[in-house]
C-alpha cells in the first residue's frame, strides 16, 4: 500500500479526543515517514466544507462517545462532509470511563459508507466531560504509550498490505438505540432540554464560551442566552476562563452522581486490527 499523506480529523469539544487522535496520527506519521495534517471538525465553521480524501492518504478519524454512540448532531456532518476514495482509515472513539457501547461500530460503518476502508479501530478512555472524578488526567502517559504502540502495529500491517483487506471487525451494533442515562435512583434521567447556566457575578461576557460551542448554541452578544441546541458537551463549562458556566439541572446532576458512584474503576484501551 503506497501512502503519501496522513490526515487526522477529530470532533473534540473538551480536548480529549484531540489528544488521542493527535497522538495516534503523529505516531503513525513517524512510523511511516509521512507528512501529517490535523484538522478540527469541532466548531460549526470547521464543518462547512466537504473534506475529500484520496486513496493515497491514511485518514485518522476520531469522535467522543455520547450516550453510547457517535454524537447524534455530529453524525450527519460526518456523513455529508467526509468523502473517501477507497481511503484507508483508522477509526477512534473516546469514552468517559463508562463504556463506548456502539460508538466505534457506528463510526466504522459511517466511514465505510462514505468511501473509506477501515484498517484499524480503537476505543480510548478519557476524562469524562461531565466530571473530573471519572478518567481524571486521561489520556495519561501510559495511555499515550499504548496509543503509540498501537500505531506501530497499524504501520506494520500497512507495510505488508498488497491489496485492500476486509473492514476491521469491532464489537457493537451501529443501529442500536442510544444509551438511556440513569439517575441515582436507577430510573431514566431526563435532561435533554438542560442548558448551561451563567453566574453573572463571574461572567465578563468575553465570548469564549460562544466561540467554543460546537453547535453555535450560545448567543455571542449575551452569553447567558442559549437559544440553540445544547448537546451537553461541557465545552463552555470547561473553557470558561472565569468558571461562570455550570449545569444545575437536577436530573443531569443525578446522572453525574450515578456515574461517579458506579463507574470509578479505570477502563482499559481496546484496539482492533
Amino acid at each position: 500500500m503506497e501512502l503519501r499523506q496522513i490526515t487526522a480529523v477529530y470532533f473534540s469539544p473538551t480536548g480529549v479526543t484531540d489528544k488521542v487522535v493527535r497522538t495516534l496520527a503523529e505516531a503513525l506519521a513517524e512510523e511511516l515517514g509521512l507528512p501529517l495534517t490535523c484538522r478540527s471538525f469541532t466548531r460549526p465553521g470547521e464543518r462547512r466544507e466537504v473534506l475529500r480524501f484520496s486513496g493515497e492518504e491514511l485518514a485518522v478519524v476520531g469522535t467522543p462517545t455520547y450516550a453510547g454512540r457517535v454524537p447524534n448532531k455530529l453524525a450527519p456532518d460526518l456523513r455529508d462532509k467526509l468523502r473517501g476514495e477507497g481511503t484507508p482509515a483508522v477509526a477512534a472513539v473516546t469514552f468517559g470511563n463508562r463504556a463506548y457501547d456502539n460508538s466505534l461500530a457506528e463510526l466504522c460503518a459511517l466511514l465505510e459508507e462514505t468511501g473509506f476502508l477501515t484498517l484499524a479501530a480503537g476505543a480510548f478512555p478519557g476524562r469524562h466531560a461531565f466530571t473530573d472524578a471519572l478518567g481524571e488526567g486521561r489520556p495519561d502517559w501510559d495511555d499515550k504509550r499504548a496509543v503509540r504502540e498501537f500505531a506501530g502495529r497499524i504501520a506494520g500491517k500497512i507495510r505488508v498490505l498488497e491489496e485492500a483487506p476486509p473492514p476491521v471487525e469491532v464489537p457493537g451494533d451501529p443501529e442500536a438505540p442510544y444509551y438511556i442515562p440513569k439517575g441515582l435512583d436507577g430510573e431514566p434521567a431526563k435532561f435533554l432540554k438542560a442548558k448551561p447556566r451563567t453566574d453573572l457575578g463571574k461572567c465578563c461576557n468575553c465570548g469564549v464560551c460562544a466561540r467554543a460551542c460546537p453547535m453555535g448554541a450560545i448567543n455571542p452578544e449575551n452569553v447567558a442566552e442559549v437559544p440553540g441546541t445544547c448537546i451537553k458537551c461541557q465545552s463552555c463549562v470547561r473553557k470558561c476562563t472565569h468558571r461562570a458556566k455550570y449545569f444545575d439541572d437536577p436530573a443531569f446532576r443525578s446522572h453525574v452522581a450515578m456515574l461517579e458512584r458506579n463507574f470509578p474503576e479505570p477502563k482499559k484501551i481496546e484496539t482492533f486490527l
